[in-house]
C-alpha cells in the first residue's frame, strides 16, 4: 500500500513508518506525535489500521498550522500551491525568492508549502532571527500540482475527524499524555543540529529531555524515541542512559542523501528507544536493555 506524504521533509520517518509500526502495541487509542514533522508515521499508522485518534504536535507554528489546513481543507490548499507552481513556471528561481520574503514577513503556512516542495532536499532552515533561509533547488519545480493534490486528498481522508493538531512545547504536550496512549518521539537530530537546531531555532536540551522521559516512565506511559544512530563508522548524538532503562533496537535506514552524491557505501542506523512498559507489552527481551539488536524482526523487514 502507498502511503500518502503531504510534503517532502527532510528528517521524515517516512521511509521507516512501517518498520517502526512493528513496535508499536496493538489497539492503541491515541498516537501523540510531540515533534510531528510531516506527521509520517501518524500517517502511516491511520493508512494501515492502527490507532483510532492522533495527536499531532511541534513547535515550528507554521508547520502544524499547515498541516491542519491540509487536514480540514485540502482542496483550498491544493489550490494556492497550484497557483504557484505554475507562476513559478514562467519566473522560475525569482518567484520563489519573493514566496520566501512573503513567508518571512506573514508565516503564511500555505506559503510554506511552496517553499517545502521547492527548497533544497525539502530542508526546512531557519537562521539566527527566525527567517526561513533555504535556498530553492535549481534543477527541478517541486512536486506537481496534480500529484500533491492526490496526496493532500488522501492524508485529509485518514485524519480528518480523528487527529488534533497543536504548536506548543513538547513538554505541555507529554504533560498531557495518559496511560492509554503512545508517545512517539522523533526529536531534533543530535549531532547534525549541534546546539541550536536551525528547523526550530532553539535546540532541544539534553538533560530537560531525559527528565521528560523519566516523567513518562514514573506514569506508566508507552513510548518510543529516536534519537542517536550511526552512518558508517561515525557516530551521532550521545545515547538515552541506561538509568531510563529503555529498550534499544536499531533500524536500517539506507544510504543518506548526502551519502550517495559522495558514492560512498555508508548506511545510515538509527536507534529507537523503547519505554519499558512498551517493551514489557510487546514482549520483547533483551539483556541488557540497551544493548541488543533486535535482529530477527528488523532482518525480515529488509529481506
Amino acid at each position: 500500500m502507498k502511503i500518502p506524504q503531504p510534503f517532502q521533509y527532510q528528517g521524515s520517518k517516512r521511509a521507516l513508518a512501517a518498520t517502526i509500526i512493528e513496535y508499536l502495541p496493538a489497539g492503541m487509542a491515541r498516537m501523540v506525535e510531540p515533534f510531528s514533522g510531516s506527521a509520517a508515521l501518524s500517517i502511516a499508522c491511520a493508512a494501515l489500521g492502527h490507532g483510532k485518534q492522533f495527536w499531532l504536535n511541534d513547535c515550528n507554528a507554521p508547520l502544524s498550522q499547515l498541516m491542519d489546513r491540509i487536514i480540514h481543507a485540502p482542496e483550498t490548499v491544493a489550490d494556492f500551491y497550484k497557483s504557484l507552481w505554475i507562476d513559478n513556471l514562467e519566473k522560475s528561481i525569482t518567484r520563489y525568492y519573493c514566496a520566501r520574503e512573503e513567508f518571512n514577513r506573514s508565516n503564511d503556512p500555505l506559503l510554506l508549502l511552496y517553499l517545502l516542495a521547492r527548497c533544497v532536499k525539502g530542508s526546512v532552515r531557519y537562521n539566527a532571527d527566525g527567517l526561513f533561509n533555504q535556498s530553492p533547488d535549481k534543477r527541478r519545480l517541486g512536486t506537481h500540482p496534480d500529484t500533491l493534490r492526490r496526496n493532500l486528498l488522501s492524508v485529509s481522508a485518514l485524519l480528518y475527524g480523528r487527529a488534533q493538531v497543536s504548536a506548543g512545547h513538547y513538554r505541555d504536550v507529554l504533560a498531557r499524555c495518559g496511560y492509554d496512549d503512545v508517545v512517539y518521539m522523533d526529536p531534533p537530530y543530535q549531532g547534525v543540529c549541534g546546539e541550536r537546531d536551525s528547523r526550530y531555532c532553539s535546540g532541544i536540551d539534553f538533560d530537560e529531555f531525559v527528565f521528560a522521559l523519566e516523567r513518562l516512565n514514573d506514569l506508566n506511559v508507552r513510548f518510543l524515541v529516536s534519537y542517536d544512530g550511526r552512518s558508517g563508522i561515525r557516530s551521532y548524538g550521545k545515547p538515552l542512559p541506561d538509568a531510563l532503562d529503555l529498550t534499544c533496537v536499531e533500524l536500517e535506514a539506507g544510504r543518506s542523501s548526502q551519502a550517495t552524491l559522495l558514492g560512498r557505501q555508508d548506511v545510515t542506523v538509527e536507534s529507537l528507544y523503547l519505554s519499558r512498559r512498551l517493551a514489557d507489552e510487546l514482549q520483547i527481551a533483551v539483556a541488557p536493555r540497551r544493548a541488543v539488536r533486535a535482529a530477527s524482526r528488523q532482518d525480515a523487514l529488509f529481506a
